[in-house]
């Protein structure tokens, strides 16, 4: 069984190429899946268990498999299972977008994006242990390395969002032309998102290293001169927001425009409840389970807007309806 299908213009050449199924199946439960590692993440960095290992990498506390672990071992030890996991799916994933397509089709060249980006992601893990940036360092590397860490750690996830988009849309690399205007401001909204993304990331650390215990506390320790300046960082997230949401809504309005109305109307309501949830985040004080929730939404409507982003820059350039094959 095959998606898409091989559809032809006038000259011969294919704007659409036959893609299975099951792979495309396969490619977006690669997504979901590091999804969850990313939330899994979130948890050790909530908890405190990011030294759960000790200062050993890849081993844990100097063992193949821990004995006798502790609570925070076991959850940093469980993210290091989950991300050798995704390493297995996302080389799973490249061999098999090469194996299932053909020359040219556009989902390769971000296969490999992927991968080179999981690599990545895995050294700097490594070094943030390593460097002994984990649970309560302060330290102006931590937020450093840290902040490198998490931009990549979406730019896996938008890699990995824009494989599975390619192989469901079937489209090459060749026909993936798109207007200087649009390209630019779909740049900017991703960029300014990922912004988002990141500072959300450092709020919710400093959540952690320094709760409050009132709303009007919280207040009171981000303008305090005498706060630790992670603490100050704070107000970029909400200001950042803003500032994305007004370049989301323009795509929103192109995605209209292009045919994609139910994709624009997913990352809308995405935007809302994001909004809601970093609104509920503020009052309840940013409670473990809270962050884990924002995050999550936060992956879902980043998963969304990529694959929105995409719609507007490189429409399907399709010369009859598309059937699915057997």
């Amino acid at each position: 069984m095959a998606t898409a299908g091989a559809v032809k213009e006038p000259g011969g050449s294919t704007t659409t190429l036959e893609v299975s199924r099951a792979l495309v199946r396969f490619g977006w439960a690669v997504v979901g899946y590091n999804v969850l590692v990313i939330l899994w993440g979130a948890l050790v960095r909530a908890t405190g268990s990011g030294a759960g290992c000790g200062n050993h990498w890849p081993l844990c506390n100097g063992q193949v498999i821990p004995l006798s672990p502790r609570i925070d071992t076991i959850i940093e030890f469980t993210h290091r299972c989950m991300t050798g996991g995704s390493t297995f799916l996302v080389i799973g994933l490249l061999i098999w977008t090469f194996r299932g397509t053909v020359k040219g089709h556009a989902a390769r060249a971000f296969a490999v994006a992927s991968m080179l980006l999981l690599l990545n992601e895995a050294f700097l893990g490594a070094l943030l242990v390593k460097l002994g940036y984990v649970t309560g360092n302060q330290s102006v590397g931590r937020v450093v390395v840290l902040s490198i860490h998490l931009s990549n750690t979406l730019l896996l996830l938008a890699a990995l969002t824009l494989t599975a988009r390619l192989l469901t849309t079937g489209q090459r690399w060749a026909a993936l032309r798109a207007r200087k205007t649009k390209k630019v401001w779909a740049l900017l909204g991703l960029g300014a998102t990922l912004v988002v993304g990141v500072s959300g990331s450092l709020a919710a650390l400093g959540d952690t290293l320094f709760p409050a215990s009132s709303l009007r506390a919280a207040f009171a320790q981000d303008f305090a001169a005498n706060s630790p300046w992670l603490l100050r960082l704070r107000g970029v997230h909400p200001f950042s927001a803003l500032i994305a949401a007004a370049f989301v809504l323009w795509l929103v309005g192109q995605a209209r425009r292009s045919g994609e109305g139910k994709l624009a109307a997913i990352v809308v309501a995405l935007l809302a409840f994001q909004f809601a949830l970093g609104l509920a985040d503020v009052l309840l004080l940013a409670p473990v389970w809270m962050q884990i929730l924002h995050l999550l939404g936060a992956d879902l409507y980043w998963v969304a807007l990529v694959s929105l982003a995409t719609a507007v820059m490189w429409p399907q350039q399709i010369s009859k309806k598309l059937h699915t094959t057997r």
